[in-house]
């Protein structure tokens, strides 16, 4: 049997890289997926790629950060699987800039996605997940959910042009750390990864500065110049980035058994030492 069979899993920001990955590794472990995107073609591609191996999806699309997500995204998973077992907070973007060019809008867009997204949704689990654990109390069973919330290593280190994007991350940190205690009590672990440079769309090597994503109707530049990604090779012990599976391989193991005893951690996924 797999280690994750029958489980409910929500991977926000599934529809793409590192997100479609990890809700796919979860699919491939026996757990039925809620994948959501900005957008909602990928995440309906993601969903038809666990259907087409054998899983179950459904879909909740739309911005993490609008006021009615969170509740949305949690009634999808009730109405369709009757409950919630895994959470991983990984939808997120970077938006960056020097400290004196950065607006305010810039610095709340990457607040809210990061952070305020996170607490409202977990927040909004909290009455699914504590009647389930009274239902399993009451039956002498003990289940561990998992929460699995997606941090940096510019959370860890800083990164000149993202004061917005390592506060919201190292908030992340503390998040993890403070539920971690709330919700022991609950038999839910709730750890965090904090990632490196893992190749996305995000972080392609680009030479043209002008190179944009569209993210809630605003142009963020992405990539990075092939330079710095040669750089950064160059340093790394493990001699590159990471890929979106080796990404979603750590989230794994915080989703599986193996960790029902490990919470408030965090662990950086990049190739080096943090």
């Amino acid at each position: 049997m797999a280690k994750l069979d029958g489980k409910v899993a929500l991977v926000t920001g599934s529809g793409r890289g590192i997100g479609q990955a990890i809700a796919l590794k979860l699919a491939s472990e026996g757990a039925r997926l809620v994948i959501n995107d900005l957008d909602a073609d990928p995440a309906q591609e993601t969903a038809e790629l666990i259907r087409q191996a054998g899983g179950e999806a459904v879909v909740c699309a739309g911005s993490v950060t609008a006021p009615d997500f969170a509740e949305r995204y949690v009634k999808t998973a009730v109405d369709a699987f009757k409950g919630i077992d895994i959470i991983v907070n990984n939808a997120g973007y970077t938006w960056d800039d020097v400290v004196q060019r950065m607006t305010d809008e810039q610095w709340y867009a990457i607040l809210d996605c990061h952070m305020t997204a996170p607490f409202r949704l977990i927040r909004a689990a909290y009455p699914v997940i504590k009647a389930q654990v009274a239902k399993e109390t009451e039956a002498g069973q003990e289940v561990f959910r998992k929460i699995v919330n997606v941090s940096s290593t510019s959370a860890l280190n800083g990164n000149a042009g993202q004061m917005n994007y390592s506060s919201a991350k190292a908030g992340v940190i503390g998040m993890t750390r403070a539920l971690s205690r709330e919700w022991g009590r609950l038999h839910v672990n709730v750890n965090a990864v904090a990632f490196g440079l893992i190749t996305t769309r995000m972080t392609s090597a680009s030479a043209d500065a002008g190179s944009t994503v569209k993210i809630e109707g605003r142009d963020i530049r992405v990539g990075i110049n092939p330079e710095l990604l040669k750089t950064h090779a160059q340093r790394c012990p493990l001699g590159r980035a990471g890929t979106p599976e080796e990404a979603a391989g750590a989230v794994y193991l915080f989703c599986s058994p193996e960790s029902n005893y490990i919470t408030g951690q965090i662990v950086a996924v990049a190739g080096a030492p943090h």
